[in-house]
């Protein structure tokens, strides 16, 4: 900003305020009418030890239905264990937006842990949401991701949005592998904009593919004193 500028700016706090966001009024909530997104088609990656890797992406995920965009997240390994109920809070909340919807191809149990699950069973889902990511991919491809689309509609028909959650845990417990990952990313329509969680091992073989990386690193966990999950915070 300029002397000038700054100068007319402290004398003058109403035109100020305008010049912000929304114009210096507070922020309302408005009624979600389908829109398109101007600055999608980036390939985000959410990785690390910590706590907040789904939910980072289902915030972005319901920022951008309040826009009126068109989302989906398709879950690679969400089986959960005996301390998760089968219904989950964010499943019921995405029940009742228009504009996000989900399906989840996971198994019960984690893979390589004694907790009654199969491996086989394990490695055949994530090869079945591999099979489902390509062809939600090709009927997004044949959409046209630059106008508003049906908050309603199937997910094959487009979306803005695409979570794949947990597909970095299913390349590193090897259910599936790093090419099969980023053969998705090559298959992407350029105006998709593409979310990638899981894995605490870091996803080097990304970097040169994707736009985003963040790390959500554990400093300190419940879970390390014993605690197991808790309804409306870990599910």
């Amino acid at each position: 900003m300029t002397d000038e500028a700054n100068e007319s700016s402290t004398m003058n706090p109403k035109k100020t305020r305008q010049q912000t966001p929304g114009g210096g009024e507070r922020p309302a909530a408005e009624t979600i009418t389908p829109t398109a997104p101007e600055e999608f088609g980036r390939v985000q990656v959410w990785w690390g030890s910590g706590k907040g890797k789904t939910t980072a992406a289902l915030g972005m995920a319901f920022r951008a239905v309040g826009h009126g965009f068109r989302v989906h997240m398709l879950q690679f390994m969400k089986g959960g264990a005996d301390s998760v109920e089968g219904a989950r809070g964010e499943y019921n909340a995405i029940a009742a937006v228009p504009g996000i919807s989900y399906e989840n191809t996971g198994h019960y149990g984690w893979h390589g842990l004694l907790d009654g699950s199969d491996d086989d069973e394990h490695h055949a889902k994530a090869k079945g949401a591999m099979r489902r990511t390509r062809a939600l991919l090709d009927g997004i491809s044949d959409a046209s991701l630059d106008t508003p689309i049906d908050l309603s509609g199937d997910p094959e028909d487009g979306v803005h949005l695409l979570i794949l959650d947990e597909v970095l845990y299913a390349v590193e417990q090897e259910l599936i592998t790093q090419d099969d990952v980023l053969s998705l990313i090559e298959q992407k329509p350029d105006n998709l904009e593409l979310v990638l969680t899981g894995s605490h091992t870091e996803p080097t073989y990304l970097f040169d593919d994707v736009d985003l990386i963040t790390n959500v690193r554990k400093q300190k966990h419940l879970f390390d004193d014993g605690i197991r999950a808790r309804k409306g915070t870990e599910y």
